[in-house]
């Protein structure tokens, strides 16, 4: 069981010897230094939101509105913050979202990612977009947790043959990713007339594919053009249905998780088609401009299927505080996403480690302040609406 309140007491201790932390502890330092640490291109597409970005913006309002109302006098000396989700076990209900083409943001991209996440026992999630491909990412992980993230093309061999690498490559779920089978309207990304994927980047897990190259004159490494071609024609998938689920059920024993649900409904399909689990997520206001926050659309998705499928939460997440929020409205775990993006900004793999170890600190000093030993025992009692 591990004690996260250290990393407090660690940046104390350094501080007697002149040395205060090089990841920014106030998450909008943090924000704004990766920001300006970036190419122009590579940080408006990271910070990019659909449209006015105005589901960005209610995203973190959803988060703002509740408050946590702390009990005081109950004995929380031990904590134990360990949780399993899907038989993945983790020290806390903490993962790492996916996120796709890391390495416009540094150079080890999704390599960097999935050490820091492995070096704290902390699953990551790899993105079907990574710049590297799920095989590189496995190795990378070693023995830590890991679940695939699949972006469904349209070709279904593809499908097949992603699903049975990340089998073959120790994954543990398949997280299906139903709300970017078109891309979202992104000013930022529009303006500047600049994808990644168009130059290249992110397609390593098509590129690397026995399929996906089985069906190019030439291989990617000697016509990349035509390669990205292809890859454009099978990416995206506007057909995709719940009967494409049932085959995939079909397909794997794997636990499949399904991420971007926000509507009741959708939520009781999924439990209906025997899936495993959903994320309740707006893919962070990248789609849909004008969604309902995502912590919005957790407490009825929660109380609908809560007994029947697991729940996790991605969206607006910035600290240990929103965790215990999300986890108090339902939510089994929690994803994190663009904060450890800006820590790999700055300095790789330590810069993904220092701001999950900020977030756990956090999360575990909140729930002891807060008269809570175990993220089991938060329950929507312990917040309150703000008027």
């Amino acid at each position: 069981m591990a004690d996260f309140a250290d990393y407090y007491r660690e940046i104390y201790a350094r501080g007697l010897g002149g040395e205060s932390p090089s990841i920014p502890v106030p998450i909008e330092e943090l924000e704004r230094r990766a920001f300006e640490a970036l190419e122009e291109k590579a940080a408006n597409y990271v910070f990019a939101g659909a449209g006015g970005e105005d589901t960005m913006r209610v995203n973190r309002e959803a988060f703002e509105r509740r408050r946590i109302v702390p009990r005081m006098l109950r004995d929380v000396a031990e904590r134990d913050l360990t949780t399993t989700v899907l038989k993945t076990s983790m020290p806390a209900p903490l993962m790492l979202a996916p996120i796709g083409v890391q390495k416009i943001v540094h150079e080890d991209g999704e390599l960097a990612s999935a050490r820091a996440a492995a070096a704290l026992g902390v699953p990551m999630i790899a993105s079907t977009a990574s710049a590297f491909s799920l095989e590189e990412i496995a190795e990378a992980s070693g023995e830590g947790p890991r679940w695939f993230q699949l972006y469904w093309p349209n070709d279904r061999r593809l499908v097949e043959s992603f699903v049975g690498r990340a089998e073959t490559a120790g994954y543990e779920a398949i997280v299906v990713t139903v709300d970017t089978f078109i891309p979202g309207w992104k000013p930022r990304d529009l303006q500047q007339a600049w994808l990644p994927f168009l130059q290249g980047m992110g397609n390593a897990n098509f590129f690397q594919d026995p399929v996906f190259r089985a069906d190019l004159e030439k291989t990617p490494e000697e016509d990349l053009g035509a390669a990205t071609g292809h890859y454009l024609g099978v990416y995206v998938n506007p057909s995709l249905t719940w009967d494409d689920l049932d085959w995939l059920r079909e397909l794997t024993s794997l636990p499949i998780v399904i991420k971007g649900i926000q509507h009741v409904d959708d939520a009781r399909e999924a439990a209906s088609r025997g899936l495993d689990g959903i994320v309740v997520s707006n893919h962070g206001g990248r789609q849909v401009d004008g969604a309902l926050g995502s912590l919005d659309a957790l407490p009825p998705i929660a109380e609908a299927v809560g007994d029947d499928l697991a729940i996790l939460f991605d969206s607006g997440i910035r600290g240990g505080a929103d965790v215990i929020k999300a986890l108090a409205l339902g939510a089994d775990a929690v994803l994190l996403g663009r904060p450890y993006i800006w820590g790999l900004a700055l300095e790789g793999q330590a810069g993904v480690e220092a701001v999950l170890k900020m977030v756990l600190a956090e999360l575990d000093l909140t729930m002891a302040l807060c008269g809570y030993t175990s993220p089991d025992q938060l329950s929507p009692d312990a917040l309150q609406a703000r008027p």
